[in-house]
């Protein structure tokens, strides 16, 4: 499949659509992906907000990661859902949880970062580009 892209969180009081590719897919295995996804990894796409239409109450919450960099979770105010990831260091852009698409096809993910926090019984596969901490930025696509 490709774009559009459709989505909405479990209550479908918040939903979303994308009308481009994303920048990238992948799987991250940080302390703080692990306890939003109740153990294992998140999969996550990164879109220009721009390309972005998100209807309904959004919530955000918001730390410093291991990384240094300021992150902030985006979930539906309703019934929790866990749907966005934004950084300070890519503005204009947000991770979408593959889990709210309402069909990823093939976005599937291309690498695996934050290796060095994944348990000792984590699958990766050997196939992934893999990372053991955050990866430079991809280059901006203006």
């Amino acid at each position: 499949m490709t774009a559009p892209y459709q989505g909405h969180c479990s209550c479908g009081a918040v939903s979303l659509e994308i009308t481009s590719e994303p920048l990238w897919v992948r799987q991250c295995w940080c302390r703080q992906c692990r306890r939003i996804a109740a153990s294992g990894p998140t999969n996550n796409a990164l879109f220009m907000t721009d390309a972005m239409t998100v209807t309904g109450d959004v919530a955000w919450w918001d730390y410093e990661a291991a990384s240094g960099n300021r992150i902030a979770h985006g979930f539906c105010a309703t019934c929790g859902t866990q749907m966005f990831g934004r950084n300070a260091a890519r503005d204009g852009a947000w991770v979408v949880r593959l889990g709210v698409l309402d069909d990823a096809g093939d976005l599937a993910p291309k690498s695996a970062i934050w290796t060095s926090e994944a348990p000792d019984w984590a699958t990766i596969d050997p196939d992934l580009e893999q990372f053991e901490h955050q990866p430079p930025l991809p280059p901006r696509k203006d």
